[in-house]
């Protein structure tokens, strides 16, 4: 069986998916991008600017699971250039605990919804 998750505080699908699935312990969320819930903008001033705003989508979507980043067990991160890695590792590890951090992919992409800079999407567990 599974569970829709659904939170106002992350920004809503525009499309035929959802914010998240949970199913028996297992939640999987949609891959998020920048856009500030509050008033639906893009946040792009810098990578790390759109990073940290990823990060506060995933929080919400986790939050409204009842779970956090320590549930997270596996990440995937699709970013436009490998050259902004370090920023963006450096915003997306401010999030986890290093020695309990998640199993992760990062690929570099040709272009992301809305021409984004990254997105991110997370696999959680209770």
């Amino acid at each position: 069986m599974k569970k829709i998750i659904f939170t106002e505080n992350a920004p809503a699908p525009i499309g035929p998916y959802n914010q998240a699935v949970l199913t028996g312990n297992m939640l999987y969320t949609s891959g998020q991008i920048a856009i500030n819930p509050a008033d639906g903008t893009l946040v792009t001033s810098s990578i790390e600017a759109e990073t940290k705003q990823v990060m506060k989508n995933i929080k919400a979507i986790l939050e409204a699971a009842g779970m956090t980043f320590e549930n997270v067990i596996k990440s995937t991160i699709f970013i436009m250039n490998m050259n902004d890695f370090g920023t963006i590792n450096t915003v997306y590890g401010s999030y986890f605990n290093e020695k309990t951090a998640p199993a992760r992919e990062t690929v570099q992409v040709a272009c992301l919804p809305k021409n984004v800079n990254i997105e991110i999407s997370v696999i959680a567990t209770i």
